[in-house]
């Protein structure tokens, strides 16, 4: 994984992702749902310290939409449409819609989405702060999203990771834990050869050679 600088996520066709398999899950019980938790193991995506970013092309409905968030950086072209439209079956978000969006957009916005299970598109979901930016056209969304990787890329790979760890956590810290939280961190890279090789080449005026060491 260490040389791999970012991740893109996107999807193929009309649909970043329409969400689950919806043939499959009418026919199960609770037993069945809770036994297996349901939905448990699509927060593992979380779990990893590469930067993902989701490039969103047309419908991320459900558990697409949660799919997204659950990424880092969302850019998406102007015929998106993002949604949690659980309610309509008679569920309800299970893979974090309930808890991710309305860190995202705030309560009433999260309770307008998920309660009428209506729709949004692009310009609404980055006015709402859903996602970060719209991307012109569709054609250059993937591009758009690996450019901004190579971006990433360039930079001090154990910063990036660091940074991406702190952000994470402030959603599960007091302020006051966080800024602490974050100060070892910032303090901990002062032991790395990379802060010394960004510095040393800032001050030569010289791009930096990162050994991620």
């Amino acid at each position: 994984m260490d040389e791999i600088g970012s991740i893109v996520v996107t999807g193929k066709g009309k649909a970043f992702a329409a969400g689950a398999d919806i043939p499959e899950m009418s026919s199960k019980n609770f037993a069945q749902a809770y036994n297996t938790n349901m939905f448990a193991q699509w927060a593992d995506i979380c779990k990893v310290s590469k930067p993902i970013i989701a490039a969103v092309n047309g419908f991320a409905l459900g558990g697409g939409c949660e799919l997204a968030m659950m990424c880092d950086i969302v850019i998406a072209s102007p015929n998106a449409k993002f949604g949690q439209p659980e309610v309509n079956l008679g569920i309800i978000p299970g893979a974090g819609g309930t808890q991710r969006l309305v860190r995202c957009v705030g309560k009433s916005k999260a309770m307008e989405m998920v309660l009428t299970g209506e729709m949004i598109d692009a310009a609404k979901a980055e006015r709402d702060g859903l996602i970060s930016k719209v991307v012109e056209n569709r054609e250059g969304l993937v591009a758009e999203a690996i450019r901004m990787g190579h971006t990433i890329g360039e930079k001090g790979p154990i910063a990036i990771r660091m940074a991406k760890e702190c952000i994470m956590a402030a959603d599960n810290m007091t302020l006051g834990e966080g800024l602490k939280f974050e100060r070892r961190n910032f303090h901990a890279l002062f032991a790395t050869n990379d802060q010394k090789e960004g510095m040393n080449a800032f001050l030569s005026k010289k791009s930096p050679t990162f050994t991620n060491s």
